[in-house]
């Protein structure tokens, strides 16, 4: 039976993984000079690039990916999910969100 995982996971959620010490893989898919202004972690895996990493990502284990709104972020859930990781979580509303409900100090751009 497969797995019924949600789409998208809120940044309350993800906080409350983060927080609780959660064992998840974070992917963001952003490129390096996005993360240079912002990050909440992870590992980066620019999208165009996601074809090339997808063996590196363990299938068993919970999976949210972020980008700067979501939109690449929900295309690379897309594909992932359609090569195996079906674990994997679109961040919903991506960094731009976490900047507004969970830590400010997260510089928007």
């Amino acid at each position: 039976m497969p797995l019924k995982i949600p789409f998208e996971v809120s940044v309350q959620e993800l906080k409350q993984w983060l927080d609780t010490g959660k064992d998840f893989t974070l992917v963001d898919v952003r490129e390096p000079d996005e993360r240079a202004i912002a990050s909440i972690g992870g590992t980066l895996i620019p999208l165009s690039t996601i074809p090339l990493h997808l063996s590196e990502i363990d299938p068993e284990k919970d999976l949210v990916v972020y980008c700067r709104s979501g939109g690449r972020s929900g295309m690379a859930v897309e594909f992932m999910r359609r090569n195996g990781l079906e674990r994997a979580q679109n961040l919903r509303g991506g960094i731009l969100a976490w900047s507004k409900e969970i830590d400010p100090s997260v510089k928007q751009y």
